[in-house]
């Protein structure tokens, strides 16, 4: 594994700071702490520091040599609304924030990287280090494409790392394509008339239609939906009735839609709302349906994913670089950064032993171990992507 031994040397205080971040966990927009500490490291590099984009953004700026190109490195900072169920030394202080996805090792990687470009200086353009709110569902990304984050530094390619768990340390997933699912959200409202438990008749069960509606929201999977395009809809929520003797005017349905391509995600609000309604027509109720998209596919581009693939082969080597992972029906908000510009999104093993439980568990913790392979990752990157006279 290629190491350098700056990067080494660093572990140490990498670490500290990845368990500080993990013991103070901010929630979207609210990374005040966390995106302070960033800056202030930032500027102890000698990189130059940008505040303000999507509230708590930080964007950090190192450019050496003359050449005129830039690219742009990218991590999330948030944490998530959670409990967490840990209870070693550096374990959430903050009742129900827990950093659960391992946003503090990828803030922590990305320093890492920005304090090894700053002192070797083997390189020559712009780096920008992107430091992002709110992930977590809030779409931090798109705030701050939408604040002018390109217009103010331009790039010609981004890219983003996320850890994995159950991927062994030293792996990576690189892929063209599609790595992560869009991700939608609906509200389904099924009025029916209320009346008493053991006079049914008299009104019209809003409890069968939602319960009908269940399974039959899955044919638009099964039925509407070509077997070779993947489509993922759950309902995830049921809320209705308050008595057990009363059958309640609505019931509220919940969910998620997950799928790659647009052509299939466009599909789904109708065929939800032919559905719901002819079924609550069937027995004399109504259907309101509020259905919400929210983050698009993320989907890598060819040219920077093979550099993508090159730099983690020369990290660890051809044999523990996965090609051709199977792509997540999870959704990760970098896609609108990826909508702009092109770049590609990695996965980097976090092992899988203690702490290497699933995303969003509370029993999860980052992998300190792979520190050193996401700064060298990150600084690879860069270093071959603007190459000096002397390295070309």
């Amino acid at each position: 594994m290629k190491i350098r031994d700056e990067i080494t040397r660093d572990h140490a205080l990498l670490t500290e700071w990845r368990r500080d971040f993990h013991a103070h966990p901010e929630l979207a927009f609210e990374e005040e702490r966390t995106s302070a500490l960033v800056a202030e490291r930032l500027e102890s590099f000698g990189v130059e520091v940008h505040r303000g984009l999507a509230k708590t953004g930080v964007v950090g700026q190192l450019t050496c040599g003359t050449g005129n190109r830039a690219i742009a490195l990218r991590a999330d900072m948030d944490a998530l609304p959670m409990q967490e169920g840990n209870d070693f030394e550096h374990a959430s202080q903050t009742p129900g924030k827990m950093h659960g996805c391992g946003h503090d090792g990828h803030t922590t990687m990305l320093l890492g990287a920005a304090k090894y470009l700053a002192e070797t200086k083997q390189f020559d353009g712009t780096v920008y280090f992107v430091f992002q709110p709110a992930e977590e569902a809030e779409g931090g990304a798109e705030v701050m494409v939408k604040e002018g984050l390109f217009e103010k530094f331009p790039v010609e390619a981004i890219y983003g790392m996320h850890n994995w768990p159950g991927m062994p340390v030293g792996e990576f997933a690189v892929a063209s394509g599609p790595m992560m699912a869009a991700f939608d959200i609906f509200d389904l409202t099924v009025r029916g008339r209320g009346s008493h438990g053991a006079m049914p008749h008299q009104g019209v069960d809003s409890i069968v239609m939602a319960s009908e509606l269940v399974g039959a929201l899955q044919s638009i999977t099964s039925r509407n939906t070509d077997p070779i395009d993947a489509l993922v809809v759950s309902v995830t929520q049921i809320h209705g009735g308050d008595a057990y003797n009363v059958i309640p005017d609505d019931v509220v349905l919940r969910g998620t839609v997950r799928s790659f391509r647009e052509e299939v995600r466009d599909t789904v609000e109708p065929a939800m709302r032919r559905i719901a309604d002819g079924i609550c027509a069937a027995y004399g109720g109504e259907a309101e349906l509020h259905y919400e998209k929210r983050y698009p596919a993320t989907v890598n581009s060819e040219e920077e994913t093979e550099l993508a693939a090159e730099v983690a082969t020369a990290i660890v080597g051809g044999e523990n670089i996965e090609r051709r992972p199977v792509p997540s029906m999870g959704s990760e908000d970098f896609a609108y950064m990826l909508r702009e510009k092109p770049g590609s999104y990695v996965w980097v093993g976090n092992g899988e032993g203690a702490g290497g439980c699933m995303l969003h568990n509370p029993g999860y913790d980052f992998n300190d171990e792979i520190i050193p392979i996401g700064v060298s990752y990150w600084s690879e990157l860069v270093e071959q992507t603007l190459p000096t006279d002397r390295s070309k």
